[in-house]
């Protein structure tokens, strides 16, 4: 590689033991930086080392219209925290930072904010985790701060149509009440605002955090100015807050979700690896009767379960998948018990895990043997015209796509087949001239899930359009830069880019495609 672009074909057995030894070196995970939290983290925690840093990030990401973010609704709550946040550093007048610079990247965002909050109904936004009470809670922020600042030029903002207070003023009154919250709500704690602070029915996990979430935790933290510096969850705020140079994630830690997608994208096309027995046996525990989480301080859920358990099964170690029948409902299964709405991936993920401990352990799978069909059914109803299908935990229908046509051509019987072809149909069609697939444009992480969904659902003999498509595509990918300095496309209260998941993926396609005999192979290093 030169210069962060790939100059021959990968080595994909050496990359992937990079891979690795990257995890066993780095177990919280590798997660891009995000506008929400870094700015929740300004405004929460000034004390905390790498505030001007964290200044800069938000202004330096502002985009040439105001904005923070990406289109189509996913804007608004970036551009809603990083406003705020550079509002409060306005307020409290931190030395060494340019007023005017200040001043005009607020008004910036307050002329957008302005507009979209006018012209948006809710139920056009994203599905993103807890948007329905982070969208309400910094419009008040930010209109308490306008009261005081004359020269932002622009009246109170209103909050869209379709949202309401409500939820955050009972969310408020049971954290001043001293009742405990539903454990998905931690996540996002820093709504709580002042009765966040110190709440006596939340506590910090064994390595600081609370809800795997910087701007939670600092919420939590809040009630002190400045906290002990042994403090372990100031430790956990420090630790998190050097790994970009002061910019934060929207979670931390993810060990247990980014080893076992990892792990699975690597298995699943084949690609010869080493997994670590000791990363394989901590998966094996991290599976309690109630499922798994992401990471330390999140509630257990039924996508990270299933993608722990296919990832053990594929590597010949398969684990009882009982513990998933914890989200089993009468049509599907949750991602978390409460869960409003459904996913396609999670469920294919499901049907992922029954499906491979099955073919592992034939002898014990009998009492499953009614959720593969039953799953796959419910995927099948839920595949747009078009071929494709759509999720609420990534913001790429190619995600959603190979999620399910992988799982439907593996397990969903012969009654799926003509799901599959289409959704080969549909990916064939939106290739790019650049040899790339994408959402807003080509990236290297959706033309690897496109290049799998391709070369993993079986390319027929004399099929010479999608054997160019995937030569197309290796193509582009080689001329990528890192896939890890790509867009960030994953759900979380922002768009998040899981680094090492996007590279295991972007690793599976280009070993699939050397592995097909449809592309000249070359030694060459990621």
């Amino acid at each position: 590689m030169r210069n962060g672009v790939l100059d021959g074909p990968v080595d994909v057995p050496t990359a992937a033991g990079e891979l690795m030894m990257d995890l066993m070196f780095r177990p919280w995970g590798q997660v891009s930086p995000s506008v929400y939290e870094t700015g929740r983290l300004v405004t929460l925690a000034p004390w905390l080392l790498g505030h001007d840093d964290r200044v800069a990030y938000l202004v330096k990401t502002q985009r040439p219209d105001g904005s923070w973010g990406v289109p189509d609704g996913y804007g608004l709550v970036p551009t809603l925290s990083a406003t705020e946040a550079l509002l409060s550093v306005l307020i409290r007048g931190d030395r060494g930072m340019d007023r005017d610079v200040l001043v005009r990247a607020v008004r910036g965002g307050l002329r957008v904010l302005s507009g979209w909050l006018a012209e948006t109904d809710a139920a056009t936004l994203p599905d993103t985790p807890a948007i329905e009470i982070i969208v309400p809670a910094l419009v008040s922020l930010i209109n308490a701060h306008l009261d005081g600042l004359p020269e932002c030029e622009i009246g109170r903002l209103p909050i869209p149509a379709g949202m309401s207070d409500v939820p955050l003023g009972r969310i408020r009154q049971r954290l001043e009440s001293g009742a405990a919250l539903p454990d998905k709500l931690l996540h996002a704690l820093e709504v709580g605002g002042r009765s966040a602070a110190g709440a006596p029915a939340v506590s910090p996990t064994s390595i600081g955090t609370v809800g795997a979430s910087p701007a939670a935790t600092a919420a939590w933290l809040s009630g002190s100015e400045l906290p002990d510096p042994g403090h372990h969850a100031r430790r956990y705020l420090e630790a998190v807050a050097v790994r970009h140079g002061g910019p934060v994630p929207v979670g931390l830690p993810i060990t247990v979700f980014e080893r076992g997608w990892v792990l699975s994208w690597l298995a699943r096309a084949g690609v010869p690896f080493d997994a670590p027995p000791e990363m394989l046996a901590d998966l094996r525990a991290a599976i309690g009767p109630a499922g798994t989480p992401a990471g330390a301080g999140l509630p257990p859920d039924a996508d990270t379960t299933s993608v722990a358990l296919y990832a053990l099964a594929l590597l010949g170690v398969p684990y009882e998948p009982d513990s998933l029948l914890a989200f089993e409902t009468a049509t599907h299964f949750c991602t978390w018990q409460g869960e409003e709405g459904s996913s396609v991936s999670v469920n294919a993920h499901v049907l992922d895990a029954f499906g491979q401990y099955a073919a592992a352990r034939p002898d014990l799978a009998s009492r499953y043997a009614a959720v593969p069909g039953r799953l796959a059914a419910w995927l099948r109803e839920r595949q747009r015209p078009d071929g494709s299908w759509e999720d609420r935990w990534h913001a790429s229908p190619y995600y959603a796509t190979v999620s399910c046509a992988l799982a439907l051509h593996e397990f969903g019987g012969p009654e799926s087949a003509a799901a599959v072809r289409t959704a080969v149909r549909w990916a064939m069609d939106t290739q790019r001239e650049d040899g790339s697939w994408g959402r807003w444009g080509g990236t290297a992480e959706e033309t690897a899930y496109a290049m799998q969904l391709l070369l993993m659902t079986g390319l027929p003999d004399g099929d010479e359009n999608r054997a160019e498509a995937v030569r197309r595509g290796y193509r582009y990918l080689l001329a990528s830069a890192d896939p890890a300095d790509g867009p960030a496309l994953w759900h979380d209260k922002d768009l998040y880019l899981p680094m090492a998941v996007v590279r295991a993926a972007v690793l599976a396609a280009l070993h699939l495609a050397q592995s097909s005999g449809l592309v000249v192979q070359q030694a060459g290093q990621l």
